[in-house]
């Protein structure tokens, strides 16, 4: 038997699902829900590139890329080109008409629209998305518009970026222009992108843009004028621009926990991780303007013993909890893994997000890797998640704005990408038609072959693979973009669809 090297590196799992294996749990065949978002996503930094043309400003991610040797990005790679959809926005856009999207969501670079963060708008960057937006809607498409996905302009990064009070005013400024440029047309706006991984990444753990290491501390300050920023665009877009008619939400970021043990400990970190994780930002904004109490209370605790005058939490003032409870049309959830956790103590020195928590995390060693460290293949995790965030949070409408798979080959016979887009798809479609959790849509990650922030191009998530070493940066469909074409035109599962690992030639 002669098999190909693409081909063997995913006969393991294509083996184990005909034989039959526990990995293969049962479909349910189904269809979702009439008026479904079917969508793929990508953000600005990412895949757009041309990062100084037309009058682009400088941001905080052109600024850290740029900074070579450091190991800021994987062999000091950079978004200067990327997928350089600025150019090739119209072939995109044929692409995702191609798949049968029904949305497509992207977001809007801050410094293309104002270079400077603030003051005078770059009239080429405005005509850019408006160009994309009327290309969009042209072939059929809702365009899905996301303000912020982390790219800050460098200019308000040097007033102090996140970690400044008067951030609340700038972004708010920025999306008056966003919903005057756009809003005629874009009915769906996301404030903000996984404020959880901006805040912990770029401020506690210093591995993204800005590059702040400062654990403790830093990062509950950026999240919570992050949180101040989001609820300012909401009531802006209901007090001047409620007659466009659209929606305003936000998107976190959530791994399902499941505890290692049955004990109380470990039962309660559970809840605890949830809390701290998407409560941090889901608390206040969707129930009543201020933080989870586990926050406030453990927070405090460690600040005082750690001989901190106040809580290095910061505290909303009761004018600001009234304008932030409330403020979310819908919940965004990206979404990829489960971690198991369990109960675990720090140090009572220890300044850190972590020990604050007081978890520990481990996966299952027989979950399937990717091409990324950080997760693995699980797919029943979807499911419950997303009753997790009903209990927790009522029936908000729920919209899966990512989900996808890594790997490192970037082939177009990617069948592992495949099996992982049916099951966790499938495993959202029982959430809804089995437990009643209402979810509306769903939006695979990526719809391109991109810039992957610290592993620049060594993590593929792509639905299209992007030649890197190709000036043209050529795109091919892989497999899992002509799965995803089916499912999304059958709104859902057939009985008789093929399992393309069935068929895979050796």
């Amino acid at each position: 038997m002669i098999v190909s090297f693409k081909k063997l590196v995913f006969l393991p799992l294509c083996l184990a699902l005909v034989r039959g294996q526990s990995i293969e749990e049962d479909i349910l065949y189904e269809t979702f829900p009439e008026n479904f978002h079917w969508g793929a996503a990508t953000s600005a930094y990412q895949v757009e590139g041309a990062w100084d043309v037309d009058g682009k400003g400088v941001s905080i991610w052109d600024t850290y890329t740029h900074d070579v040797g450091h190991g800021h990005v994987f062999q000091d790679q950079n978004g200067d080109i990327a997928s350089d959809s600025y150019h090739k926005y119209k072939e995109d856009v044929q692409l995702a008409k191609d798949m049968g999207l029904t949305n497509y969501r992207f977001s809007i670079a801050w410094t293309r629209i104002l270079p400077q963060g603030i003051g005078e708008k770059n009239q080429a960057g405005i005509d850019y998305y408006n160009n994309l937006i009327d290309e969009l809607l042209a072939n059929g498409i809702k365009p899905t518009v996301t303000l912020y996905h982390w790219d800050l302009p460098q200019a308000l990064e040097d007033l102090g970026g996140w970690l400044s009070p008067e951030i609340a005013d700038w972004f708010e400024e920025y999306a008056r222009v966003c919903y005057q440029e756009f809003g005629d047309r874009v009915k769906f706006w996301i404030t903000l992108n996984e404020p959880q991984v901006s805040a912990i990444n770029g401020y506690e753990q210093g591995i993204n843009a800005p590059g702040i290491l400062d654990p403790g501390i830093s990062p509950y300050i950026a999240g919570h004028h992050q949180i101040r920023a989001h609820a300012r665009a909401y009531r802006l877009y209901y007090d001047e621009f409620a007659d466009q008619k659209g929606q305003v939400g936000i998107t976190l970021n959530i791994h399902h926990a499941q505890h290692l043990t049955e004990s109380p400990e470990d039962v309660e970190a559970v809840e605890r991780w949830n809390d701290f994780f998407m409560g941090w930002f889901a608390h206040p904004i969707l129930v009543n303007g201020n933080y989870p109490q586990v926050m406030i209370d453990r927070i405090a605790l460690r600040s005082s013993e750690q001989g901190f005058l106040q809580s290095r939490l910061p505290q909303f003032t009761s004018e600001e909890m009234e304008m932030i409870a409330n403020t979310a049309d819908f919940i965004g959830i990206n979404y990829y893994t489960t971690e198991i956790i369990f109960n675990q103590i720090y140090n009572a020195s220890d300044v850190s997000y972590n020990a604050d928590i007081g978890v520990g995390t481990t996966k299952d060693p027989t979950w399937y890797t990717t091409g990324s460290k950080w997760f693995r293949v699980e797919p029943t995790g979807i499911r419950n998640m997303m009753n997790t965030i009903r209990r927790k949070y009522g029936d908000y409408p729920i919209y899966i704005t990512e989900n996808g798979m890594s790997d490192h080959l970037g082939n177009l016979d990617d069948l592992t990408r495949i099996y992982y887009y049916k099951h966790y798809i499938n495993q959202l479609l029982k959430a809804i038609r089995w437990d009643g959790v209402n979810v509306r849509g769903y939006y695979a990650w990526c719809f391109l072959d991109n810039f992957e922030w610290g592993a620049g191009h060594s993590q593929r998530f792509g639905l299209h693979y992007v030649d890197f070493n190709d000036t043209e940066r050529p795109r091919t469909p892989k497999a899992s973009s002509k799965y995803l074409t089916q499912l999304y035109h059958q709104n859902g599962f057939v009985q008789n669809d093929e399992d393309p690992c069935l068929n895979m030639e050796i």
